[in-house]
């Protein structure tokens, strides 16, 4: 596939005019191929955690306090259990010499804390709240009297985080389900958090996909799903985290996840937006915590459809019927146990099935004159022609020539293409295009053949305005098992998440119709989890967790079946080289004048990524502490032959490697009763991207490569001197260190216990930390096609048939290595992303 663009300007590496346009790893506007084949990640996290009962992994809480009697006494050797309300599954533990005691990693949920202590009444507080990370603090104080005797509060006012330092908010699940979602996915809820602004969207107008700040395509999730391409705080999209039940489903390519679960399934979720613990590395923007619910001692189970048509709507204003758009939401939840308070299952399914009439924007097409040839009409708002000062470029004799041969008249360099009032083609006083009149015998053999198969659209009434509605059809199916077990050897957890779709868009890439694409992709989310407590003071937890990613979108159904050379191209010598038979059809036009583009969608991809990540989290208590270059109008360019420039990529799959270990201590220490210091330190070891066949290039500035000394000076590869197959050294001096406070102080009485109210219901917060970010995996996908792997070629002022030849002087450009556009890749310094952030609430 190829293509040819009529354009103004060009920004960007591939922009026509102001539509930008990415790079994929075999980047070309003009092949079909895969992308980032296979992405394998080995992510290894060997945790030593030491704190004062601290939530773990970012998949459980943690309740802890302090036991004193009414004079202000520590009560040693209180036995204080806590119980599930909704599994019944009991974790006891007993106050140490100075009454501390500390649960340190719970299952999320609705808890009541019981303590008991021989001489003193016993204390219950119910309905405790554990969401994702919290840190929850219950100081109790024993009255003397009868243990039979209880004294009991409620969790209701316990909200407050009063011992944590990191900023986040939670979202239930009755908070999500609540809300009137069209998509029903928890990404279009994250941007509500306070500096977190959203920076992509699900498919909307006439095109499928999003683009990040760097310009590349994200991969819908779920077919037409946002990604979650989120700017937080002003970090980068790419530098967000995202995981689900623990396990890393960030889409390692681009950024945002690549999983998401049915919304009826989510228990909460937790975006930490600044300053959360050691125990969270890898990246330095948001992290993203997906809980999902898990079964209880009672079966509950539901069922929902949720329908959405066009009875009530109303049509566009340009639309002159109503588009079609008929959704279908249906599925169910069911959840209980297998043996009560031993062993639970949870289980979902979703389905979705959208038509939606997706409308294309009001772009130009030629008009019937145009169509002949005739640009008379085509004037700017002073009624100039828009060929008037353009002329043969100097110098263009073979351009001249061929000009010569098709009007039947002489045309040299530098000659006027029109000038108001000219009627003429005289060699002295005329121009080329008397009247601006293209004659028909003169358009180029491509733009006959499609004009005459009906491959440029017009309007009936001969209108210059043209839109068009299609449907876009989708399908998605996820379901998705969790089991948790409470056995002799710890708290064991099995979740599996499945998610396949199909899509069809009709416009994938051009704005009108008959280039339609299809996508496909399916994810896979496994995790096991065992929690095991080693006493009161100590806890491990241990998780292997694999995801798999595959997607496929933009990949052609209309506009194939037609050859090259049935339209007209070149295709041997210096003509197009079809490099993908199957798929080869109406090569890809941009006219930047008329916004209209047509042709088989150029960017293709399918991304493939497995991850694994095997992780141990150890925890123990130790105390308190097409534009008119040439003309001038670019339809007139097209009809004789003249586009602005020409891009080929050739089909090449990347095979990205990349691995990332993490190492952090970290300790929570209570220094008051409502005073908690939380410190800690990470190590952040990230390699560089590598290609399994080193496909990849850098630049070092005089230095001639060995392994291709055909490349120029200072385009290196790996295996050159100095340079590995990361292109770039890994970093082991990527140390982190987090500090934070937590700070519940007493305001008296008066009016300023109304302003703070009752004691433990005002935080004062203060953090710094340093944080760092892996390279995301595109840098490898902007190498793949470049020379001498792979045929990457953009060359400007092509003749339209055989577009290797220079349309000025007929030379001959061939493949050579693309000096102009250099790799986009990591230097050979590897410069870290890293960001320091402070906060004070």
């Amino acid at each position: 596939m190829t293509t040819s663009s009529f354009a103004n300007s060009i920004s960007g590496l591939l922009t026509i005019g102001q539509r930008q346009a990415y790079r994929w790893p075999s980047i070309g506007r003009c092949a079909m191929y895969p992308s980032g084949r296979t992405v394998v990640i080995l992510a290894v996290l060997c945790a030593l955690l030491l704190s004062s009962g601290r939530a773990m992994a970012g998949v459980t809480a943690s309740i802890s306090g302090t036991v004193k009697d009414a004079s202000g006494a520590i009560v040693a050797g209180a036995t204080v259990k806590a119980v599930n309300r909704e599994t019944g599954i009991t974790q006891t533990q007993t106050t140490n010499a100075q009454g501390f005691y500390a649960f340190q990693a719970l299952p999320l949920g609705y808890y009541d804390v019981e303590i008991q202590q021989p001489g003193f009444k016993g204390f219950r507080a119910t309905n405790l709240v554990l969401d994702v990370n919290s840190a929850l603090v219950l100081d109790a104080t024993l009255a003397v009297g009868e243990v039979k005797e209880v004294m009991q509060v409620s969790g209701e006012a316990l909200r407050v985080e009063t011992a944590s330092s990191q900023l986040g908010e939670v979202i239930g699940g009755t908070e999500m389900t609540g809300v009137p979602l069209v998509t029903r996915s928890y990404t279009d809820l994250l941007a509500l958090q306070p500096g977190v602004v959203s920076q992509a969207s699900g498919m909307t107008g006439a095109y499928q996909g999003t683009f990040n700040s760097a310009g590349f395509a994200v991969p819908q999730v779920s077919g037409d799903l946002n990604g979650g391409a989120l700017s937080v705080n002003g970090q980068r999209e790419a530098n967000n985290g995202f995981l689900l039940n623990g396990a890393i489903v960030r889409e390692n390519g681009y950024g945002g996840t690549t999983a998401i679960p049915n919304l009826d399934s989510i228990a909460e979720f937790r975006i930490l937006t600044n300053n959360y613990d050691a125990e969270y590395g890898n990246y330095s923007g948001g992290q993203i915590n997906v809980i999902t619910k898990s079964g209880t001692n009672h079966i509950h189970a539901n069922a929902f459809e949720f329908l959405r048509n066009t009875n009530l709507d109303a049509r566009g204003y340009l639309d002159p019927l109503r588009g079609a758009y008929h959704q279908n939401q249906f599925g169910g939840t069911i959840g209980g146990p297998i043996k009560k308070e031993k062993l639970f299952f949870f289980a979902d399914y979703q389905g979705n099935r959208k038509v939606q009439g997706v409308s294309s924007p009001s772009n130009g097409v030629p008009s019937a004159a145009e169509l002949t040839g005739d640009f008379s009409q085509v004037v700017d708002k002073n009624g100039i022609n828009l060929m008037n000062g353009f002329t043969v470029p100097a110098g263009a004799t073979v351009w001249a020539s061929q000009l010569t041969a098709a009007l039947g008249y002489p045309v040299k360099p530098t000659e006027r293409y029109y000038f108001q009032g000219c009627a003429s083609n005289d060699a002295n006083a005329g121009c080329v295009l008397p009247n601006a009149k293209i004659p028909t015998s003169a358009f180029s053999l491509p733009a006959q053949k499609l004009l005459t198969g009906n491959f440029i659209p017009s309007t009936p009434s001969g209108g210059s305005l043209f839109s068009t509605s299609f449907p876009l059809r989708l399908r998605d199916d996820k379901t998705s098992g969790r089991v948790d077990a409470n056995t002799s050897a710890g708290l064991v957890s099995v979740y599996y998440l499945f998610d396949n779709y199909t899509l069809s868009n009709p416009y994938p890439n051009a704005n009108v119709p008959g280039y339609d694409a299809a996508g496909t992709g399916r994810t896979q989310v496994l995790n096991l989890g065992l929690t095991k407590n080693f006493g009161s003071s100590t806890v491990n937890e241990a998780r292997v967790q694999g995801t798999r990613y595959n997607n496929g979108f933009n990949q052609p159904k209309g506009g194939t079946g037609h050859t090259l050379d049935s339209l007209g191209f070149t295709t041997s010598g210096n003509g197009i080289i079809p490099l993908a038979p199957a798929i080869e059809g109406v090569p890809e036009l941009d006219f930047n004048q008329m916004n209209m583009i047509l042709g088989v969608p150029s960017r293709p991809n399918r991304l493939i990524e497995n991850n694994l990540e095997v992780l141990d989290n150890f925890s123990k208590i130790i105390g308190t502490h097409f534009n008119g270059t040439e003309t001038g109008i670019d339809f007139a360019d097209f009809l004789i032959g003249a586009p602005t420039n020409y891009v080929q990529g050739q089909a090449e799959p990347s095979n990205g490697r990349s691995r990332y270990f993490g190492l952090y201590a970290q300790d929570s220490w209570r220094a008051r009763s409502n005073l908690t210091m939380n410190y800690g330190v990470r190590w952040d070891v990230s390699t560089p991207w590598w290609e399994q066949h080193n496909q990849i290039e850098t630049i070092v500035p005089g230095l001639q490569s060995i392994v291709f000394p055909g490349s120029p000076r200072g385009w290196v590869f790996p295996g050159d001197p100095g340079i590995p197959s990361t292109l770039a050294p890994t970093r082991y001096n990527n140390f982190g260190p987090r500090l934070g406070v937590a700070y519940s102080p007493s305001v008296g009485e008066g009016f300023l216990r109304k302003l703070g109210g009752e004691p433990g219901q005002l935080s004062i917060r203060a953090g710094y930390g340093v944080f760092f970010t892996a390279l995301e995996g595109s840098t490898n996908f902007n190498e793949i096609g470049d020379s001498p792997f792979g045929f990457f070629y953009v060359g400007t002022n092509p003749s339209f048939t055989s577009p290797f030849l220079n349309r000025s002087d007929g030379s001959q450009v061939g493949q050579k290595f693309p000096v102009q556009f250099p790799p986009l890749n990591v230097g050979p310094n590897n410069p870290d992303n890293n960001v320091a952030w402070g906060n004070l609430t």
